[in-house]
């Protein structure tokens, strides 16, 4: 059994972070009673949100309270479950939306030990089986929306008055007492996970800022504070970007779809989504903060532990490719998998297993040996270097076995000199397709680069957004410019775009007609809209300029990429 410490002063605050890379979110709360259901109807939308969705009056949600007695709660199997997964830290929610605190708040008698027949402190439990099974500690709290609560964001049904509210006396009673109750009476804290800052100011975010790290210095927090009062980047729920990251950063992920238990939802993500999730995640520099909603009775869903259960199988054997592990060379997604580095290994994270051999294009580094990490006797696999004169690339060819080791994603580990590099400018790939991502291209101001690497405000001034690629087989493609759905699936705005390449004009208005969800994540979808054929002759460095025009009335979607496809590929 592990033990827990809190780091040295001057210590690297992020050290356990990059080490970790994998969590449990854990919502419960009182809305696990109704389970997606009120008054005998399914209400829609996840679970932890019944009250504002139906709504529900105070006066008749705050009585579920005596219904919670979660007699089949055991602290230390959850702690189990997330252990035998991988995971190495857990995030709880001490409380939500709904103003419950589900732990022992001295400041309130709204809580697990005042308010249920339970009479218990979850998080205490929770705490001490953390400790035992070193695992770190860490909590959820809603500090600006409070349902409960007359003067807090959220609550207008109960308090439609927003000019009587005074949302200054909500952080003063209730916030600030509870943030000090979590940061002192649990040990250490990894990090608060705030959530939703609606109205705060950022006054009001730098003040609960100051608060944690006087109480808690090594406790990091979330970007969901408010006005960049954090220390790390939250994504949003399900979302990942499609590109590195630098700055540390985190997916909020669900193993449905909603986040608080419900009943009905059997939206399961397969054991071979969840590992090809953790894998994108990491191999992007960011941490995967997996979530589960136990039930009212205290128990985490049996669908839940068998799917984690089978992530933790992948974990004890390709756990070197992931704790600890840094970005590989690849700025942008690989159609073959994902790169993660540590300690002179570049680990290649293989999704759907070559025959024969796999190739990368573009790839910089020498390679010592190389090996399968599911093989104990790490037996060498074929190394083959080839420099393309021509085109001034490397392509490194590694031969493989005909059978994968892993049905979900194999690990090749590359023992390397120095640190990898690989070609800053998109190279055809070998089955003919060229990628061109948003990140990778020229921007002209005032467009830029979203936290999910798309480009916004590329049609504000008309100007041409340019790549350099390189093309290894000529030939005839078809050109697809990829756009981000709206949230909520809504489509908004569109706009004309001009594509130029090898002399060659397309024209086409961006449309809705074609929407596909990303290959890496299921809750990100994109809209592609097909331009008409070029055709590029020689093989060499070429260039496109993508230029759109749009209404200045109208949203335009973020720009994910322009796609090449050979003819005769694709849909």
């Amino acid at each position: 059994m592990g033990v827990q410490t809190v780091p040295s002063p001057g210590a690297d605050r992020f050290a356990w972070w990059r080490q970790a890379r994998f969590g449990m979110f854990i919502h419960w709360g009182l809305y696990a009673i109704p389970a997606g259901v009120w008054k005998g109807q399914e209400i829609a939308g996840i679970g932890e949100w019944i009250m504002a969705r139906v709504p529900i009056p105070v006066a008749e949600y705050e009585p579920l309270a005596k219904q919670l007695n979660p007699v089949k709660f055991n602290a230390r199997a959850w702690v189990r479950v997330a252990k035998d997964a991988g995971m190495r830290y857990i995030v709880f929610t001490a409380k939500h939306h709904d103003g419950f605190a589900m732990y022992n708040s001295p400041s309130s008698d709204y809580d697990m030990v005042d308010a249920t027949p339970l009479h218990r402190d979850p998080l205490k439990e929770l705490a001490d089986a953390c400790r035992e099974e070193g695992l770190r500690l860490c909590v959820y709290y809603s500090q600006a929306q409070d349902w409960h609560h007359p003067d807090a964001a959220g609550n207008s049904w109960d308090f439609p008055d927003e000019e009587r509210k005074d949302f200054g006396r909500y952080l003063r009673e209730k916030v600030e007492p509870q943030l000090r109750e979590l940061l002192t009476q649990y040990g250490p804290i990894g990090l608060i996970w705030f959530d939703t800052p609606r109205v705060i100011t950022q006054e009001q975010s730098n003040a609960l800022r100051d608060l944690v790290h006087s109480l808690q210095p090594e406790c990091l927090i979330n970007s969901r504070i408010g006005h960049g009062a954090s220390d790390y980047d939250s994504a949003g729920d399900n979302q990942i970007p499609v590109c590195v990251r630098p700055k540390p950063w985190e997916t909020p992920a669900t193993l449905n779809d909603t986040w608080g238990f419900k009943r009905n939802d059997d939206h399961w993500k397969s054991p071979r989504t969840l590992i090809r999730l953790l894998v994108d995640i990491v191999s992007k520099g960011g941490n995967y903060l997996l979530n589960v909603g136990p039930t009212a009775e205290g128990e985490i869903p049996e669908a839940s532990i068998v799917r984690l259960h089978q992530v933790g199988n992948w974990m004890r054997v390709n756990g070197e490719a992931i704790y600890g592990a840094e970005p590989g060379p690849f700025l942008c997604e690989s159609n073959w998998g994902a790169a993660t580095k540590r300690s002179g290994k570049l680990f290649l994270h293989i999704f759907d297993w070559p025959k024969g051999a796999l190739l990368l294009r573009g790839l910089r580094c020498r390679v010592r040996y190389a090996y399968l990490l599911a093989d104990p006797e790490r037996r060498p696999l074929a190394v083959t270097h080839y420099r393309n004169a021509v085109l001034g690339f490397e392509e490194l060819r590694v031969a493989l076995p005909t059978e994968a080791p892993d049905a979900n994603v194999s690990v090749v580990v590359l023992e390397i000199d120095g640190e990898p590099d690989a070609d800053p400018k998109p190279i055809q790939t070998p089955d003919g397709i060229i990628s061109l991502e948003a990140c990778q291209a020229v921007l002209p101001a005032p467009a830029g680069l979203d936290r999910s690497g798309l480009a916004v405000r590329w049609t504000e001034q008309a100007r041409p957004i340019e790549w350099e690629f390189k093309v290894v087989t000529p030939g005839t493609f078809d050109v697809e410019v990829w756009t981000a759905a709206a949230r909520n699936t809504v489509w908004q705005g569109t706009a004309d775009v001009s594509i130029v390449v090898a002399e060659q004009q397309r024209r086409a208005t961006l449309t809705d007609k074609d929407r596909r969800a990303s290959d890496r994540s299921p809750h990100q979808l994109y809209s592609v809209t097909r331009c008409g054929p070029v055709r590029i002759d020689q093989a060499g460095t070429a260039a496109l300029r993508l230029t759109g025009v749009s209404s200045a009335e109208e949203p335009v979607p973020s720009l994910r990429m322009v796609r090449l496809l050979p003819v005769g590929e694709g849909a």
